[in-house]
């Protein structure tokens, strides 16, 4: 059975920070991806940053100079460190993983982290 723990999410202040963590445990094989979406009410589910299992990283426009992406790859853990948040930062973050199985990607999602901007 796979599960998430994950943790740091919360109400901050706009220009404040907070870091975000996520373990995943129960999938069977190698993690190819780890990271992070996020969805604010009335939009649709979008990508924040994801890491690779080669340390490659992928970041969503606006939170790239604010926003930074690391993995602990023994303990299959991704952290999102945030800082400088804004109100439009507003939204659940979902953890997330994926797997390579021959040509696709199996994906897997945590149940998200409410993370509010707001003063």
């Amino acid at each position: 059975q796979v599960q998430f723990v994950e943790s740091g999410g919360g109400l901050v202040q706009p220009g404040g920070s907070l870091r975000l963590s996520c373990t995943a445990s129960g999938i069977i094989g190698s993690i190819y991806r780890m990271g992070w979406y996020r969805q604010a009410p009335g939009t649709q589910r979008e990508l924040v940053a994801t890491i690779s299992n080669d340390g490659s990283t992928n970041y969503l426009d606006s939170v790239k100079v604010r926003f930074t992406i690391s993995r602990d790859y023994a303990k299959n853990t991704v952290f999102l460190q945030m800082n400088s948040l804004k109100p439009e930062d507003t939204a659940v973050y979902y953890c997330y993983a994926d797997r390579r199985r021959l040509v696709s990607i199996i994906p897997y999602w945590g149940q998200g982290t409410q993370v509010t901007v707001s003063s």
